[in-house]
């Protein structure tokens, strides 16, 4: 069992590769095989026909389950799938053991449909603090990686999101309505507004990594599993930028957060969107 941060520290210096390894072999094994050649019999809904699950999502978070479980011993797995079953489950994310948060498949509507825009999600945290990450997507063979303190990387190359240029509208990926109550489709109309280009987003893993890079300006989104946002929150800090509620704090995987929430590539357009999102002019 771990017992500080040091150690995990210690921890990631020796093992992040084997972490990677781990998430590539579950790829491998679980999904790519399955990619485009679902059986209706392999996809079922969960709360709503917008709410997928494969045999893929199921059997990869068992297959890192079962792997990153190994690595660490005494750590414990945080799932989605796991948690769907068993809700009592998320609660690890608050205890004291190190903590793995698994989205197998994130954007699983675009895997059912044949497209390329999902990945696999992994995150190491500890007493709600992130501390390393893993964003792979695998139909594209690209891997985004984080630990906290030492940058963020794509495919082996830094990470920098740096401002956005002056000189456009901001490009914002918010949530889709069917995720939003009433109260969250008022704050993220708050986005439209000049200066302001929102548009749905799609897999959370993959528009955190174009944060990361500089594509994209900010997210906003308006739930809090933390197998969604754990992976890119810590990704998009590495590389520079920051996120918070639209009350002004930092989101918490925890929980408890004022929602909706932004993640932007600096420290300026997150205070921006924030404040739209809270519906204070900017």
């Amino acid at each position: 069992m771990i017992e500080d941060t040091e150690t995990i520290d210690e921890f990631l210096a020796r093992h992040a590769a084997d972490v990677e390894n781990a998430v590539r072999k579950a790829a491998e094994a679980e999904i790519l095989p399955r990619f485009r050649r679902l059986a209706e019999h392999e996809i079922d809904q969960k709360s709503g026909p917008h709410d997928l699950v494969t045999d893929a999502d199921r059997n990869a978070e068992l297959f890192l389950t079962e792997a990153l479980g190994a690595l660490l011993p005494g750590s414990v797995v945080v799932g989605e799938e796991a948690v769907h079953a068993n809700p009592a489950t998320y609660e690890a994310i608050r205890g004291d053991a190190p903590v793995w948060i698994v989205d197998p498949v994130d954007g699983t509507r675009q895997f059912v449909r044949g497209e390329e825009g999902f990945c696999t999600l992994v995150a190491l945290a500890r007493h709600g603090e992130l501390l390393a990450s893993w964003t792979y997507a695998p139909a594209r063979d690209q891997l985004a990686t984080a630990v906290r303190g030492k940058g963020a990387f794509l495919d082996g190359e830094r990470l920098f999101a740096g401002p956005p240029p002056a000189d456009r509208e901001l490009r914002v990926a918010t949530s889709h309505p069917d995720y939003t109550t009433d109260e969250q489709k008022r704050a993220l109309l708050g986005l439209w507004t000049d200066g302001v280009a929102p548009r749905a987003c799609g897999s959370a893993g993959l528009e955190y990594l174009a944060v990361a890079r500089g594509e994209l300006d900010a997210v906003a989104f308006s739930w809090e599993a933390a197998w969604d946002h754990a992976a890119g929150l810590l990704l998009v800090e590495e590389a520079g930028g920051t996120h918070l509620t639209r009350t002004g704090g930092p989101f918490r995987i925890t929980g408890g957060n004022a929602l909706p929430f932004t993640a932007a590539r600096d420290a300026a357009t997150a205070r921006r969107v924030a404040a739209l999102l809270a519906g204070q002019a900017y």
